[in-house]
């Protein structure tokens, strides 16, 4: 194997992704505004954010959880944040029970509430359980922020905000999916 040809295959496509990125950040900025208001209201009339997806997207969710509870840059009082990728035991009796479509869905269908914001995670825009958490976190009255990749997929037109990252690899998506995390919890936690 040839690992210089290989970095420098993969140097070029991040380095590709980067300009790329730099052009959705100036296409985004109202949908990313938007997100942040709702998340902002949710937050200060005492909602909370629930963040799911699969894979990479799961880790996406759980990453931006913390720097909620936690703190992204700012000293602060924690925000409520959960990512339902992390409680193996409810994701496995729901997986079993009810079919791993369900995951998600059964899981905002008990913690949310009029006022929550639920935010899926999908590369494709197509997981099964994204699309169906988010659809019963509507059903319930949560606002609904989709972070997508590729067209959006069969997510996009579910929600109130859709960030959609028109790149096809699913790593320079995920790459553009840190950035948006990032961004959301740098505008939430401003002054």
């Amino acid at each position: 194997m040839d690992l210089e040809r290989v970095y420098e295959r993969e140097r070029e496509k991040i380095l590709r992704n980067l300009d790329k990125s730099s052009l959705a950040l100036e296409e985004m900025k109202e949908p990313l505004l938007e997100a942040a208001r709702l998340i902002r209201k949710a937050l200060s009339s005492g909602g909370k954010l629930l963040l799911f997806g699969n894979g990479g997207s799961a880790a996406d969710a759980q990453h931006w959880a913390a720097e909620f509870v936690g703190r992204y840059a700012e000293k602060r009082k924690g925000l409520p944040a959960v990512a339902l990728t992390t409680d193996t035991s409810a994701l496995t009796a729901i997986a079993n029970d009810f079919g791993f479509d369900e995951v998600f869905a059964r899981q905002v269908e008990a913690l949310g509430r009029p006022g929550d914001v639920a935010v899926g995670i999908s590369t494709s825009g197509n997981s099964p359980n994204v699309v169906a958490a988010l659809r019963r976190a509507r059903e319930l009255g949560c606002a609904t922020i989709a972070v997508l990749g590729r067209d959006g997929g069969q997510t996009a037109g579910l929600c109130d905000v859709s960030l959609v990252y028109g790149a096809e690899e699913t790593p320079r998506i995920q790459e553009f999916h840190a950035v948006i995390g990032h961004l959301l919890c740098s505008l939430s936690e401003a002054d």
